[in-house]
């Protein structure tokens, strides 16, 4: 046998055992899933929050304490509850040992978010700075850590502040690379806990949030009164809240929640209320109505609470398990919502016809646009079955968002680019694992204000929707990001906003669950012989100037087709910068689209007037500044 082809040796010396900390910083995604930087949704700072926020309104839900304070600063997050505190004997065990936890104990949370197992030395353990203070019956104590090691402790001291648990953290950056907070997606995730707990106030940064009719107000949120089919529908029972309404959109938008924590892929009590919804009305009105026809326009929020639920993974988006409770003899999650819905939905609309009727007229209209579209979706899929097979437009990646077992499935990303040499440089400097692009012909189509059949008549959008695999919905969506690449020129910008209309118009959930960013590429690349500078602004490229000093090289980008592949590579690796587009609370994608993509309206009008600045304007502001 030769040096080579030696055996490892494998004995007593090669086992090892972790402490909790070291597990938790070695394997981070099984605790908290994705690290990201913060432009996802779903990123790990962002659970780190919840973990921390989920035991104050666990608090509430038992009732204890109606208020919870959050402060988060770029890169602190302060958490300050009520309730009654944890007991100042189990401080540090609750947030430094795992297994340790008052959810355990039925009695004293009985149907809480998680089991407070994990999540709180989760955030201890991927914080440079982690601080807990507990304050009960005019007693504190307090113990601060770093990386999950204890640093300092207080004895137990008299205090007089209001019973509750106060946790302060730093995400660590040499976990959390580059990150920052998202503003607009912290207020989604209070509003949220808001809408699940109404009367709980929550003061954010100075501003309260407050739900007084829970789900009721999540969907006045989430709706434009001027669109929906008849009032919206809230139904309240024990465990059980739901509110419901059609509109005008396309596909299915439902929120989904298990004991306060939203859902976002939904599970066993969201498919029980979207089958109960189905058979409900087919038994109301006596019709066997196609399941598409009756939740065509459809947006629903459901939320139930069960005791010891089972999630799908430790970021609880995805409820598993279908049981109430531990009880054998407790029905069963689909059972529970089916028989609400029989009852509750039913009877609902025998005392209102005018939702009734409503509904009626929105499943036939649904039924008859469905048959106006089959023979076009025939020969356009056919058409698209063929390109597929030598689709000169996809050059596809290997892993997909569907293939879950494979870890890197939420790194799939699609490049939606124009032109042959921006689409080249990005094609030969990405990861062919996780990255795929799709070229554009020039400008898309504007499609605000067209029917669906547009997508199927339109063979770039066609093939587009078939590169996603989100023709039936978004369970079989491909990529987990969807990059809008475009040069930031005036061309460009009106690319992006043809493409966020295709998207808001057809495919909204894309963008309401996250799906949707806008690459961000250098402006300049500024150098000297020693160091080079890319730079995404004016005010980055003055940084640069000053800090390089002398006269340096400046180039400017007119196009992303410039940027030469090995410098590409640079900027959708590992530090990526994208910019995600969301929905705000308020926002209606029908007036958004009215005023972006309609007509040439004088509010558009005058916005543009009064915010239009030119470049030379811009860089006299700068040379100024400098």
């Amino acid at each position: 046998m030769t040096a080579e082809s030696k055996p490892v040796r494998y004995d007593d010396d090669s086992i090892r055992s972790l402490d909790w900390k070291e597990h938790i910083r070695l394997r981070p995604g099984m605790y908290i899933g994705k690290l990201g930087d913060g432009a996802s949704v779903d990123d790990g700072i962002y659970v780190l929050v919840k973990e921390i926020v989920d035991n104050s309104i666990d608090e509430h839900m038992m009732g204890y304490g109606k208020t919870v304070d959050l402060k988060i600063s770029e890169h602190r997050v302060e958490v300050r509850d009520y309730g009654r505190g944890i007991p100042l004997g189990k401080v540090i065990d609750c947030v430094s040992k795992i297994n340790t936890g008052g959810k355990y104990d039925s009695g004293a949370f009985q149907k809480s978010v998680g089991l407070n197992g994990v999540g709180t030395k989760a955030v201890n353990a991927l914080s440079t700075f982690f601080r807990v203070q507990s304050v009960r019956d005019g007693r504190m104590k307090w113990a601060e850590f770093s990386q999950g090691e204890l640093i300092r402790e207080s004895d137990e001291e008299p205090t007089s502040q209001r019973n509750g648990t106060q946790m302060v953290f730093e995400p660590d950056n040499t976990v959390f690379k580059n990150f920052k907070y998202i503003p607009q997606y912290l207020q989604n995730m209070i509003w949220n806990y808001c809408y699940l707990n109404a009367g709980l106030t929550i003061n954010f940064n100075g501003q309260k949030y407050f739900s007084q009719n829970g789900l009721l107000d999540l969907l006045q949120n989430k709706t434009d009164v001027e669109t929906i089919r008849y009032p919206i529908i809230h139904l309240k029972g024990e465990d059980i809240e739901l509110a419901v309404t059609h509109g005008n959109q396309y596909g299915e938008e439902y929120y989904s929640f298990v004991n306060g924590q939203y859902t976002t892929q939904g599970g066993t009590h969201l498919t029980a209320f979207r089958e109960a919804f189905v058979r409900t009305i087919r038994e109301h009105f006596g019709k066997d109505y196609a399941p598409e026809d009756i939740r065509s326009s459809i947006v629903a929020a459901i939320a139930i609470r069960v005791q010891e639920p089972v999630f799908e993974s430790q970021t609880k988006t995805k409820l598993g398990s279908n049981n109430l409770s531990p009880d054998p003899s407790s029905p069963t999650v689909r059972t529970f919502v089916n028989d609400f819905l029989k009852e509750r939905l039913d009877n609902y609309l025998h005392m209102h016809p005018e939702a009734r009727d409503a509904i009626k007229k929105r499943i036939e209209q649904s039924e008859r646009e469905r048959k106006e579209l089959a023979g076009i979706k025939k020969l356009a899929n056919e058409r698209a079955k063929k390109a597929n097979l030598h689709n000169r437009k996809l050059r596809d990646c290997r892993v997909h968002l569907v293939d879950e077992k494979n870890e890197a499935h939420k790194l799939s990303t699609l490049f939606l680019t124009e032109g042959d040499s921006a689409s080249g440089s990005i094609t030969k400097s990405r990861d062919v694992a996780t990255q795929a692009v799709f070229s554009l012909r020039g400008k898309p189509l504007n499609c605000f204000g067209l029917t669906k059949k547009i997508v199927y008549e339109n063979e770039e959008f066609n093939l587009l929707q078939h590169a996603l695999d989100i023709e039936s919905g978004m369970d079989s969506l491909r990529y987990n990001r969807i990059v809008i690449a475009t040069d930031a020129d005036v061309d460009g910008m009106h690319i992006r906003l043809l493409l966020m209309t295709f998207f808001l118009q057809f495919f909204p959930d894309l963008v309401r669950n996250g799906h949707l960013f806008i690459l961000e590429t250098p402006l300049f690349r500024v150098r000297n012989k020693k160091e080079t500078i890319y730079c995404y602004s004016e005010t980055e490229k003055a940084e640069a100037i000053a800090r390089l000093g002398g006269k340096p090289e400046i180039t400017r980008f007119k196009g992303l087709g410039e940027i030469s592949p090995d410098e590409f590579g640079k900027f959708i690796g590992e530090d990526m910068r994208l910019e995600p587009i969301f929905l705000d609370k308020e926002d209606s994608i029908q007036k958004i689209l009215t005023y972006y993509m309609g007509k040439n309206t004088p509010d558009r009008q005058k916005n543009i007037i009064e915010n239009l600045r030119v470049e030379k304007n811009i860089e006299d502001e700068v040379s100024g500044a400098a």
